[in-house]
C-alpha cells in the first residue's frame, strides 16, 4: 500500500477547512499583482523625471496610486494569512484527535514500548511547532517565489540581457547553499534524536525526584539529565559550526543582483543598446527581485522539520489498528471466557507457549504465579488491551476479535493496583465508568462502595479537584475512586490486579468492602499475589513461564501442585512472622490481619454472590 504524502495528510486533517487554504493561495496571488504595480510606478516616475516631467499632479497620483496598491497588497496578505490559520489549526487539532484516537485503538503494548515523554513531545510540542510554518508557508511562500518569477520574466521583455545578469549572485548563492545543505545532511535528524532524549531523560527525572532524594542519587541522576541537555545542546552548535559559514555566503551573494545588472548595464548604456529609463528600470525591479526569494528559502529547514514531525506524527497513525468490527453481529451467549491455545509475544520474546484457561460466568477465579510468569498479561489478553499472536479468547462463545471494541470493552472492568485519576472532580472521575451518568448515578455509585462519606468529607465535596494522577488524595481513597467508577460501569466481567496491593492496613478493609459491593453476581479474574486472599476462589490457575502449571481449588492444588505448595507456604511464613514477630511489629498488624480470610476480598467475593443469588 502506498503511503501518503506529506501534502495529503494536510488536506486529510484540514478536513472541511481544506477550502481555507486554497483561498488563501489565491488571495496571496492577488497580493502578489498588487505588490507588482508600486514597481511599475516607480519605475514611471523615475523615467518621467528623466524626461523633464515638472507636473506635481502626475507625481502625486502615483505616489497615491503605490499607496493604494501597498494597502491593497497588505489587506490581501492579512486575509491569506488569516485563512491559512483558521485551517492550520483545524489540522493542528485534526493531527492530535487522531493521535489520541489511534492510541486507544492499537494494542497497549505498542504504546508501552516508548516513553511516556515521547507521546506528550510529539502531541503537545511537536505538533505545535509547525503552527507558524504551515500559517505562513501557504500565502507567503506562494507569494515570494511567485513574485520574484513575475517581475524576473517582465526585466526579460524589457531586456534579456539585463535579465540574466540578476542571475550572477542568484548563482554564486545557489553553490554555497549546495555545500551548506550537504554538510548539513542528517544533522537536523540527530539534533531530532538528542531531542527526544532529552525530553524522555527529563520526564523520567522529574517523575522520579522522589526517589532520588530518598536514596541519595540527586547527583548522578542529575547527571544524567545534565548529559541530556549538553549533548541537545551540542548536536544544534555542531550543526550550526558546519553550515554557518556557508550561510553567510548564501544570504551574502543571492539578494546581491547588483554585483551582476549593474556592469552588465552600465555596458550596454554606453553602447547604445539599453536606455537610460529601462536600466532605472531594470535596476528598481532587480531590487525586489531576489530577496523575497531569500525569505522563501529560508523555510526551507522549517519545511525539512515539518517532514520530520509528520513522519513521527504518520509512523503513530500508521501502526496497524487492533483488528475489530464497526457492529455487532454476533451476540455473546452468557459471560464465559475461554483461552484456546493462547499464545503472545512482547518485544521479540515469546511469554505466554499455549494457555488453555476456561473462566465460568458468576464464579471467582484466581490466577497466581511467580513474578515474570504471564499472570498480568493474560489478564490484559481477556480484556483486549493486547491482541493473541495465536489461538482464540472467547466471550460468551464469540472470538473477543469479532466483537466491536466499544462493545466489549462495555463488558469488563479492570481495576488495577494503580489506577489512573485525572485532575477532574471526583465525580467527573467517577463519571468517566459510564459518561452520561446523572449525579444521582455517581453518588449511587460512590455510596455503594462506601466513598460518600469520605467524599463528604472534602473541602468541595464531589466537586473537589483531585490533582494530578489524584495526586490530592490517599492511595486508598484513589483506589475506592477507581472501584466506585467501576461499580458505575456496572460491566458483567470484573478483572481485578490485586486491587488492594498497595493500600495501607488502615484502608484495606475499607477497599475490600467495596470489592465486595463491586463484584457482587459477576463473572471475577483476580491477580493475586497474596494468596491468603483467593483461598476461597472457585478456581485457582498456577502459572509458571507462561503455562499453566495446575488448576484447581485452594485444598486440590496444596495436594497435587509442587508450585503453588511452595508459594504457600513462603507466604504463610511471612504472614506468620509478621503476626508473631518481635515486638515492633506484634502491635502493628491488627489481630483481625492474621486470619487467613479476614479482610479477604474473595471472602467478600463469595458473600456478595451469596447475596446475589439469594
Amino acid at each position: 500500500m502506498k503511503k501518503k504524502g506529506l501534502i495529503s495528510w494536510i488536506l486529510e486533517f484540514a478536513g472541511r477547512k481544506k477550502s481555507y487554504y486554497g483561498g488563501s493561495v489565491s488571495l496571496a496571488i492577488f497580493g502578489v499583482a498588487a505588490s507588482f504595480v508600486p514597481y511599475l510606478l516607480t519605475a514611471d516616475i523615475i523615467s518621467q523625471l528623466l524626461a523633464g516631467n515638472r507636473d506635481p499632479e502626475f507625481y502625486v497620483r502615483k505616489v497615491v496610486l503605490m499607496a493604494v496598491f501597498w494597502i491593497l497588497r497588505v489587506t490581501l496578505h492579512s486575509l491569506s494569512t488569516t485563512l491559512s490559520h483558521v485551517a492550520t489549526f483545524h489540522v493542528l487539532g485534526g493531527i492530535r484527535r487522531q493521535l489520541c484516537e489511534k492510541l486507544s485503538k492499537i494494542p497497549l503494548g505498542s504504546v508501552l514500548d516508548d516513553n511516556s515523554g515521547s507521546y506528550k513531545n510529539i502531541i503537545v510540542e511537536r505538533v505545535d511547532s509547525m503552527e507558524t510554518t504551515m500559517a505562513h508557508i501557504i500565502p507567503e511562500f506562494t507569494a515570494n517565489i511567485l513574485l520574484p518569477v513575475v517581475m524576473f520574466v517582465y526585466l526579460l521583455t524589457i531586456d534579456w540581457r539585463v535579465g540574466l545578469a540578476n542571475l550572477i549572485s542568484v548563482f554564486i548563492g545557489v553553490i554555497f547553499a549546495s555545500v551548506m545543505m550537504a554538510k548539513s545532511k542528517g544533522e537536523f535528524d540527530v539534533t531530532i534524536q538528542k531531542t527526544k532524549y532529552l525530553n524522555d531523560t527529563a520526564v523520567e527525572y522529574i517523575n522520579g525526584i522522589e526517589v532520588i532524594k530518598a536514596f541519595g542519587k540527586t547527583g548522578s541522576s542529575y547527571e544524567k539529565f545534565a548529559l541530556a541537555a549538553r549533548e541537545g545542546a551540542d548536536c544544534f552548535i555542531r550543526w550550526m559550526r558546519k553550515c554557518i559559514w556557508w550561510q553567510a555566503g548564501t544570504l551574502s551573494f543571492m539578494p546581491a543582483t547588483f554585483l551582476g545588472i549593474l556592469p552588465v548595464g552600465l555596458l550596454l548604456v554606453k553602447n547604445g543598446s539599453l536606455t537610460p529609463q529601462d536600466f532605472i528600470t531594470c535596476i528598481i525591479l532587480s531590487a525586489g527581485l531576489v530577496t523575497p526569494l531569500v525569505v522563501a528559502f529560508s523555510y526551507m529547514d522549517d519545511i525539512a522539520k515539518m517532514n520530520t514531525i509528520f513522519g513521527e506524527v504518520t509512523e503513530i497513525l500508521e501502526r496497524k489498528d487492533m483488528e475489530r468490527p464497526a457492529v455487532l453481529t454476533e451476540e455473546p451467549q452468557g459471560t464465559d471466557i475461554r483461552l484456546h491455545g493462547v499464545k503472545f509475544t512482547y518485544k521479540d520474546k515469546e511469554v505466554l507457549h499455549g494457555i488453555d484457561m476456561e473462566i465460568r460466568q458468576g464464579e471467582v477465579h484466581a490466577i497466581v504465579g511467580p513474578s515474570g510468569s504471564g499472570k498480568s498479561t493474560i489478564a490484559r489478553l481477556i480484556d483486549s488491551l493486547w491482541d493473541v499472536d495465536e489461538g482464540v479468547i472467547t466471550y460468551g462463545g464469540v472470538d473477543i476479535r469479532k466483537l466491536p471494541l466499544d462493545y466489549y470493552m462495555g463488558q469488563i472492568s479492570y481495576v488495577a493496583q494503580d489506577n489512573y485519576l485525572f485532575d477532574l472532580s471526583v465525580k467527573e472521575n467517577i463519571r468517566l465508568g459510564k459518561p452520561g451518568a446523572t449525579d444521582e448515578e455517581v453518588i449511587r455509585a460512590a455510596k455503594a462502595t462506601g466513598c460518600h462519606d469520605f467524599i463528604m468529607g472534602l473541602e468541595k465535596g464531589y466537586d473537589t479537584k483531585v490533582g494530578g494522577a489524584g495526586g490530592h488524595l490517599s492511595g486508598g481513597e484513589r483506589q475506592r475512586i477507581c472501584i466506585a467508577r467501576a461499580m458505575l460501569k456496572d460491566a458483567p466481567v470484573v478483572i481485578m490486579d490485586e486491587a488492594t496491593a498497595y493500600t495501607d492496613p488502615e484502608n484495606e478493609a475499607l477497599v475490600q468492602e467495596s470489592v465486595a459491593q463491586l463484584v457482587m453476581g459477576r463473572t471475577v479474574i483476580v491477580i493475586a499475589h497474596r494468596l491468603s486472599t483467593i483461598q476461597t476462589a472457585d478456581r485457582i490457575f498456577v502459572i509458571n513461564d507462561g503455562l499453566v502449571e495446575a488448576e484447581g481449588k485452594h485444598e486440590e492444588l496444596l495436594d497435587h501442585c509442587a508450585l503453588y505448595r511452595k508459594m504457600w507456604e513462603a507466604h504463610s511464613m511471612v504472614r506468620d512472622e509478621a503476626a508473631t514477630g518481635d515486638g515492633s511489629c506484634e502491635n502493628s498488624v491488627p489481630e483481625e490481619k492474621t486470619n487467613a480470610t479476614a479482610g479477604d476480598p474473595v471472602t467478600g467475593m463469595e458473600a456478595g454472590k451469596e447475596a446475589a443469588y439469594a
